[in-house]
């Protein structure tokens, strides 16, 4: 899959500051990379009301994403009682 990241999601994950969560992240990326479809990556659940936005799980943080076309646009990366009020965008 093509993977492409929004200046949010590239500002939160730079704020982070545990080593261990930012080896996560990485590691959720790469699985999105080397996943044929989103059934091939652990933990995506759809958001109901968009077409198109998805979140994974990691940890207490959810990595929002949309997907269309092959592709994955990388939205934001933020604490779980965070991301919501930010993604998906209305």
């Amino acid at each position: 899959m093509k993977i492409i990241y929004a200046r949010e999601a590239l500002k939160d994950v730079i704020k982070i500051k545990s080593k261990k969560l930012k080896d996560k992240v990485k590691s959720v990326i790469l699985d999105i990379k080397s996943a044929k479809n989103l059934r091939d990556i652990k933990s995506v659940k759809k958001l109901a009301g968009h077409p198109s936005a998805f979140r994974i799980r990691v940890g207490d943080y959810r990595l929002g994403f949309y997907f269309e076309n092959d592709t994955v646009e990388i939205a934001r990366f933020l604490k779980r009682s965070d991301i919501y009020k930010v993604f998906p965008k209305q």
